[in-house]
């Protein structure tokens, strides 16, 4: 690899993912105007390289070939190289993994290789990962390149009168269906707590086999499935995935954050990376899970998860990074394993004889070159017993060799940081930071949402318009559907939990532009694209949960809510069109739409609004006691008595005395409350 200086175009993007590959002695393109217009003009076809920075696979793809000056001298020759940084450009991201998906007729993933028709875009062969050299029944790189410009020469005839074809399938694949037609008499909750029962590792936890994801959109449905019909199949099912997730290798034992996911199916080894969207969908689920059943390690675990992000993730002026590497001094997970050696020199032997069993050095090595990734293997309690130790002394002894090992790890080469700054991710980890600090009554974790909240309205929103992406200065000209929701959501979460002068008018903002923007005025729903961005192939609307809850239902749910608060009848109809837009998804497959399963929940039952008014102390109290048990339909809005500039629907619930509850359905309130007892009847009956 040359290194002499930059030998592409990438150098001078911003993507650390794309900074990665300046060096690369293949000719890459961001995707722009000069790349397409280019390949248009050397009618080439496009090799379209798209991935991240934390992607093992792609770093892998990289080494072998990328950066092998003959490989790229192929590339180079027989086509205009095009990479993208899949969470710069999830929209592009979604439109070829959904080719990929019909072409190939299996899944895709990372890194994304498609071969694009350099006319139209439309994409005539791809694949994941190729090998430099035939293996895992794949062939060879170098091979491919020429086969595939070679059929494209062949047969560009051909693949020209596929291409409408393509376009019009694809489209296609985003259901619109009516609610009679799509919707049974089993409830789409149900329905999904009975497809998840199926799916469950009844020795393991989590749901499949391997490679396991943490699913946790699937595990908050069993939660609810308990809390409101005390099903305790749905309980243990919970609980047994919660452990399992936490307890074994998905989880850093010693600084905290939850890993992406387990190549295997009993969650010993992770896949190595970091994920900023993980951690806010995992912290805020074991804040709930605690209160919920009263497990003393959950509330332990979303600590210190969110401890993690404060300390590796936060930028300095607010907001969160988007990954850590799985790599690091370009090997996997070689930041986070061990020798038995290490633990034998690094602690004292009372140390060493709590943390060499609990972590599972005294077993068999889990990982190659007889290294060990920490799990939790023996429970503290039985080490204890077995030490003739207290309880207390064992958790002391554990939690000086845990210091002691991080500082030992604190001189390893840490894993690569991507920087940028992404704002749906930073918005699903606001609306995570502020509901597990609001439930676990951690103000630092509050403080920390409201510091990323502030950076997006800086930093990402220009009074109109929303950026997807921040980095070094350098914002995206536009954001997507995913940008808007789950910043909308994540605003209306913390103004749950912390109300501020200016949040509001800011959700508000969002919601109009969700509105004007990206609605699909005639079908109901939302496009993942503004109407005025150029996409190629077709507008992307889905209703399905992927890694993140769907945008869709997101949007809904949070609309909803904005609707109830201000008493706006319009939010709400757009809102509802949303809900019955993805109706048909729902029918089909309703395990996949656990966010679109609660919209619908809250559309057709709609959750309860308790807009509370008063001076700081009665008002701080009762906020206070709303919190209490575990009451995931219920969101309190404290309200200063003389907060300023309200909407109408919203000033109407005025100050009245010390302090005064409203609690509402939908667009319907009750009387006003000003008393405790009646204030803690609202309370019980609103729990769930």
């Amino acid at each position: 690899m040359d290194t002499n200086g930059p030998t592409n175009r990438l150098a001078y993007e911003t993507s650390p993912y794309l900074k990665q590959h300046a060096l690369n002695p293949v000719a890459w393109q961001p995707w722009d105007d000069a790349a397409l217009r280019a390949a248009r003009d050397a009618d080439k076809p496009i090799l379209l390289s798209v991935g991240y920075s934390a992607c093992h696979w792609c770093h892998v793809m990289a080494h072998e070939s990328f950066e092998d000056a003959a490989v790229a001298a192929v590339m180079n020759r027989l086509f205009l190289c095009i990479k993208v940084d899949r969470e710069e450009r999830p929209d592009l991201d979604r439109v070829y993994q959904a080719a990929h998906n019909l072409l190939a007729r299996r899944a895709g993933g990372w890194p994304l290789t498609m071969f694009l028709a350099p006319d139209d875009l439309t994409p005539f062969f791809g694949g994941t990962y190729f090998p430099k050299e035939p293996r895992f029944g794949l062939p060879a790189f170098p091979d491919l390149l020429v086969h595939v410009e070679r059929y494209f020469r062949e047969h560009r005839a051909e693949l020209a009168a596929q291409g409408p074809r393509l376009r019009e399938i694809l489209a296609a694949g985003d259901p619109a269906a009516a609610a009679s037609e799509a919707m049974t008499d089993e409830s789409p909750a149900d329905r999904a707590v009975t497809e998840l029962k199926g799916q469950f590792d009844t020795i393991d936890g989590g749901f499949g086999g391997a490679p396991k994801f943490p699913h946790p959109g699937g595990v908050r449905r069993l939660l609810l499935a308990f809390a409101r019909h005390a099903d305790q199949e749905a309980r243990s099912m919970a609980r047994a995935s919660l452990h399992a997730m936490a307890d074994r290798g998905l989880f850093d034992h010693l600084e905290g954050g939850f890993f992406r996911y387990s190549v295997d199916a009993r969650w010993h080894i992770p896949h190595f990376e970091k994920m900023l969207y993980d951690n806010a969908q995992l912290i805020p689920l074991y804040a709930e899970a605690f209160v919920a059943t009263g497990d003393a390690r959950f509330r332990d675990v979303a600590i210190a998860a969110g401890d993690f992000v404060r300390r590796d993730m936060e930028a300095p002026q607010g907001g969160y990074y988007a990954t850590l590497d799985a790599d690091s001094g370009g090997e996997e997970g070689a930041f986070y394993l061990w020798q038995r050696s290490e633990f034998e020199e690094s602690l004292d032997p009372d140390e060493a004889a709590v943390a060499i069993p609990y972590y599972g050095l005294d077993r068999a090595p889990n990982f190659e070159g007889h290294a060990y990734h920490l799990m939790i293997a023996t429970p503290l309690a039985d080490i204890a017993t077995r030490l003739a130790l207290s309880l207390e002394e064992a958790t002391l002894r554990l939690a000086r060799a845990r210091d002691r090992l991080i500082a030992v790890r604190a001189h390893r080469v840490r894993p690569g940081r991507d920087d940028k700054i992404l704002t749906a991710w930073n918005g699903l980890m606001i609306k995570g930071l502020a509901r597990a600090g609001r439930l676990l009554r951690i103000p630092r974790f509050i403080d920390s949402a409201c510091r990323a909240c502030d950076r997006m309205r800086t930093d990402l929103w220009d009074g109109t318009r929303l950026a997807a992406v921040t980095k070094d200065g350098r914002t995206s000209p536009y954001g997507y559907l995913d940008d808007y929701a789950f910043l909308l959501d994540g605003i209306l979460e913390l103004m749950a939990t912390r109300w501020r002068e200016g949040d509001l008018m800011f959700a508000q903002a969002l919601a109009d532009v969700l509105l004007a923007d990206f609605a699909d005025h005639e079908n109901g729903g939302f496009y993942f694209t503004a109407s005025d961005q150029a996409i190629p192939l077709y507008r992307p609307k889905s209703f399905s949960d992927d890694a993140l809850p769907s945008g869709n239902a997101v949007a809904a749910s949070a609309l909803l809510r904005l609707a109830h608060l201000l008493a706006d009848p319009v939010l709400e109809t757009f809102a509802r069109k949303a809900v019955d837009a993805g109706l048909a998804a729902l029918a089909r497959h309703a395990s996949l739409h656990a966010a679109l399963i609660e919209a619908f929940e809250d559309a057709s039952d709609p959750p309860a609004i308790i807009v509370l008014r008063g001076t700081s102390g009665a008002l701080a109290h009762w906020h206070e006691r709303a919190q209490a048990g575990f009451a995931p339909r219920r969101a309190v809005y404290a309200i200063p008595a003389d907060a300023q500039d309200l909407p109408p629907g919203l000033a109407a619930r005025a100050p009245s005395g010390a302090v005064v509850a409203y609690a509402c359905q939908g667009l319907q309130c009750e009387a006003p409350v000003t008393d405790d007892e009646t204030f803690d009847a609202v309370l019980r009956r609103t729990m769930l």
